[in-house]
């Protein structure tokens, strides 16, 4: 009869006092929201999905840590946790900001102890996950888990990003440079999450080629492709275009405003991304 481990350490390490944290901290806010029954407009489901979500993932992860399970699953569970980590930050940091903007009103009329308590535990739920991101992240010349080095993680925010930048895209079809951004936007994405996916399944191995070359090459391709759309963006979107007053956050002006400085943003990260990816493979530490 096969015996279950019990890996004390995993509740009792910093990584696991901060995934405790977060498991706690989640279920406060997403209890204290459904405790007052308003939150079913898009903003409101997406909060509630993303605390359920970080919820839910945290908890199995911490079960098998604690169990000592995770070796049985066909995956690279180091990359795994650290992708995790990373896209539960963004996305309890996103939550922690359009939480309060869109349900708590000025002057909040209704439920306001609840949500100022369920902003506060999100913002503290944020503050878990990034700090497992921290203690994760792979020390300088540590390659043995991709998804935990500075590139890895960067990974994950680009995904992220282009996912945001998604949910804001409205009319783009009049235009063949938005058509062009959209592309950039959709390709970098695809590519982007491939290489997380095969990543955690251990299936970078087995590509033909010199991969952290290839990598270096595509996030180049990447960065000079984000170029292009942080300039063709802005220029078609707001050309002979005013913002209209009112203009609320349906407001395709806003939205395009937003895709704006989403799109700077991930020019940035693919951008640190070369950087670090380049000194990664050509720029050895001696040993």
């Amino acid at each position: 009869m096969a015996m279950v481990t019990v890996n004390l350490r995993a509740v009792t390490s910093w990584v696991g006092i901060a995934r405790l944290f977060a498991i706690v901290l989640s279920c406060i806010a997403f209890s204290l929201v459904a405790s007052t029954g308003e939150y079913k407009s898009p903003y409101g489901t997406w909060c509630m999905f993303t605390w359920c979500f970080c919820f839910a993932v945290t908890l199995v992860v911490l079960v098998l840590e604690l169990l000592e399970l995770y070796p049985a699953l066909p995956i690279s569970w180091d990359d795994f946790t650290s992708a995790f980590s990373m896209l539960a930050a963004l996305m309890v940091f996103t939550t922690s900001v359009v939480y309060p903007s869109t349900s708590i009103g000025s002057p909040c009329s209704s439920h306001c102890a609840q949500k100022a308590v369920a902003t506060t535990a999100s913002c503290l739920c944020f503050l878990a996950y990034a700090l497992e991101v921290g203690l994760t992240r792979a020390k300088p010349g540590d390659i043995s888990s991709f998804l935990s080095t500075v590139p890895g993680l960067l990974k994950v925010f680009e995904v992220y990003v282009a996912c945001l930048i998604f949910s804001l895209l409205d009319s783009y079809a009049s235009e063949a440079g938005l058509q062009w951004c959209v592309a950039v936007y959709s390709i970098c994405f695809i590519v982007t999450f491939l290489i997380i996916i095969f990543t955690i399944g251990r299936c970078l191995a087995y590509i033909p080629c010199p991969l952290e070359k290839m990598l270096v090459g595509y996030n180049a391709l990447a960065l000079v492709m984000y170029i292009t759309a942080t300039v063709l963006w802005p220029l078609y979107s707001f050309k002979d275009s005013k913002r209209p007053n009112p203009c609320n956050s349906e407001c395709a002006w806003n939205k395009h405003l937003g895709v704006t400085f989403l799109t700077i943003f991930n020019l940035i990260a693919y951008l640190v991304d070369l950087v670090y990816s380049t000194r990664m493979v050509f720029i050895r530490t001696p040993s």
